[in-house]
């Protein structure tokens, strides 16, 4: 889901992911999204499509899915 829209460029953004053809951090849509803005305003603010902020949770769960309980207690 998230493959075609999230990619890695060492020579964007220092490494961050961010949405393809971009430099829009995966980082700041989570924020945006933890922080309340609703998607649409997100899309709007950044130039990006809903598509884009589902993938960037997509890419969040399967980080999150990755981690072993208690790594960071």
């Amino acid at each position: 889901m998230f493959e075609d829209r999230i990619v890695i460029d060492p020579e964007v953004r220092h490494g961050k992911p961010i949405i393809r053809e971009t430099r829009v951090p995966v980082d700041l849509i989570l924020g945006a999204l933890a922080g309340g803005m609703d998607p649409a305003e997100i899309a709007s603010e950044y130039g990006i499509e809903k598509e884009d902020i589902l993938a960037s949770l997509g890419y969040a769960a399967k980080i999150v899915a990755l981690e072993e309980i208690g790594a960071y207690a």
